[in-house]
């Protein structure tokens, strides 16, 4: 990949990131200043669950592509990350297809610890110097492959993704209890 065409995926990364933290937060807000039932205030319904999915979707591809395309050698925390963001591709697909409630129960759990591996890693990547060496030496989590904006990093991206993944699960689990 050219170095023109890996500035424009990256900034394109880090667009769609942004956008789901706002998105995240929006929700997040709305739900607090509307109430319980507010998936049906949005109309989304089950759709919730095809819009995390497309979120853990596209995070999957993303970091494929970052690893086997472009050649970013991931981390032990982007490893940790990949590990809770993977799976979820498969778990949300089937539960959206069969519309299954429970599915909330094996997704928010990823995601929420997905959610904290990025946070740490990405406060490991801001402040080096609380890395405790968990870390390849060779391969520092505190290392930028990606640097868009002046902050947004892979796990910023990972992070923004797990976060609107749990939020829209959390919708989802609001909207379906009886």
């Amino acid at each position: 990949m050219s170095p023109q065409t890996l500035q424009v995926y990256n900034t394109f990364l880090a667009l769609l990131a942004l956008f789901s933290l706002i998105a995240g937060l929006g929700l997040l807000a709305f739900r607090l200043w509307a109430g319980r039932d507010t998936t049906r205030g949005l109309g989304l319904g089950s759709g919730i669950l095809w819009v995390a999915w497309l979120v853990a979707l596209v995070s999957t591809s993303g970091s494929l592509i970052y690893s086997e395309v472009v050649g970013f050698i991931p981390c032990k925390l982007c490893w940790y990350q990949r590990i809770a963001m993977y799976p979820m591709v498969v778990i949300l697909l089937v539960g959206a297809l069969r519309r299954e409630v429970a599915v909330k129960f094996y997704a928010l759990p990823l995601s929420l610890v997905g959610l904290g591996i990025s946070a740490w890693h990405y406060l490991i990547q801001t402040f080096p110097g609380i890395e405790t060496g968990a870390c390849d030496l060779a391969n520092p989590c505190s290392s930028r492959w990606v640097n868009v904006f002046g902050f947004v990093s892979i796990p910023f991206m990972a992070g923004a993704g797990f976060l609107l993944i749990s939020v829209l699960l959390a919708f989802y689990l609001g909207g379906t209890r009886e």
